[in-house]
C-alpha cells in the first residue's frame, strides 16, 4: 500500500459530508503529481501535475496552512485549507488539500445585504402620530443599548422600562398602555401596577 492510500478515507469522508461543495486532493511530492482526488470540481484528474513550487520538499513545512482563498476555472471563489501529510520519521510526503466552494455563500451574504440594508426614515406625512411606532423604536432602541432580549427581560426591567416610557410621554396615546403590556408579554393591569410600584419606588 502506498502510504498517501491511508488518507484517502479521511479525504472522502470529507467531501461525502460537504458534498457538493468540497473537494478532496492528495498530492505527493515525491512525483509531484495528485495521487488521488475527489468530487473534481477542479477539472482535474489522478496523474495531473500538482504544480507546486519545486522548493517545497525540501522547505520546513507547517503541519498546516491557514485557510486562503482561490479561484476555480469557472470563476468561483474557493476557499481552501492544506494538511501536511509525513512518513514515520516527520519528513513530508505529501499534501491534504480541501476546496470549498463559497459561490453560494456569497450569493447567500449579497441577498442578506440587500435585505437588511438600512432603508429610508419613515415619511413623517404618514407616521408622525403613530405612537405605537415609537413605541417599538424606543424599546428597541433601549434594549439595544442595554443589550438586552425582549424575551429574557427580568420584572425589575420590565417595571423600569414601563417607567420611562411613561416619563416619555408614551402612555399618552390611547390604548397605549395596552400596546406596551403586548409588547412586553403582560396585561394592561399589570402595566398600571408595575408603573404604580415605581411611583412608590
Amino acid at each position: 500500500m502506498h502510504p498517501l492510500d491511508l488518507y484517502i478515507p479521511i479525504a472522502k469522508s470529507i467531501v461525502a459530508l460537504l458534498q457538493p461543495y468540497a473537494e478532496a486532493v492528495i498530492h505527493d511530492l515525491k512525483t509531484g503529481k495528485i495521487h488521488a482526488i475527489y468530487n473534481p470540481y477542479s477539472l482535474r484528474v489522478v496523474g495531473n501535475d500538482s504544480l507546486l513550487d519545486k522548493e517545497v520538499q525540501n522547505a520546513k513545512l507547517p503541519d498546516y496552512f491557514d485557510p486562503y482563498l482561490k479561484t476555480n476555472w469557472d470563476g468561483k471563489k474557493l476557499k481552501s485549507v492544506t494538511t501536511t501529510i509525513r512518513d514515520e520519521q516527520g519528513n513530508p510526503i505529501g499534501f491534504l488539500c480541501i476546496n470549498l466552494d463559497i459561490s453560494k455563500w456569497e450569493e447567500f451574504h449579497f441577498l442578506f445585504e440587500q435585505f437588511i440594508a438600512k432603508p429610508k426614515e419613515l415619511p413623517k406625512e404618514l407616521f408622525i402620530e403613530d405612537w405605537r411606532e415609537k413605541i417599538s423604536r424606543y424599546i428597541y432602541n433601549r434594549l439595544k443599548a442595554k443589550q438586552l432580549s425582549l424575551d429574557h427581560l427580568t420584572r425589575e426591567q420590565k417595571i423600569g422600562l414601563i417607567a420611562d416610557l411613561h416619563a416619555d410621554g408614551a402612555f399618552e396615546g390611547k390604548n397605549a398602555a395596552a400596546y406596551v403590556g403586548s409588547v412586553l408579554g403582560l396585561s394592561r393591569a399589570t402595566v398600571y401596577k408595575y408603573l404604580s410600584e415605581n411611583k412608590e419606588d
